[in-house]
């Protein structure tokens, strides 16, 4: 997504499709850094990347690191995670037992 055209940023179908890949392993960027704010902010978006990228929670919208259940799926997939979860779920004994379980 860091190089398509504001357009294709804009797709939804072509960002669900970037952020399940993820990654890119040569400069380490995550697909969901480039997406428009709007998916960032899209709880939809937001679930089905840290499922498979618990880490990619620090693209995740500010509103949406607050919320319980996408910050629970991230620390699952990937108990770090939990440093980019609002302070406030940082201080959730159920989730930070989570994260530790995870790492």
């Amino acid at each position: 997504l860091k190089y398509a055209s504001a357009e294709i940023r804009a797709d939804r179908e072509m960002v669900l499709e970037a952020v399940r890949l993820g990654i890119d392993h040569v400069t380490g960027e995550h697909a969901l850094q480039h997406a428009t704010y709007e998916f960032r902010g899209d709880r939809e978006v937001a679930l089905e990347v840290v499922r498979h990228h618990g880490l990619a929670l620090k693209y995740i919208s500010e509103e949406l690191r607050g919320d319980r259940g996408v910050a629970l799926e991230a620390v699952r997939q990937d108990g770090l995670a939990l440093e980019y979860a609002s302070e406030e779920l940082r201080r959730d004994r159920a989730l930070v037992l989570e994260s530790v379980r995870q790492n």
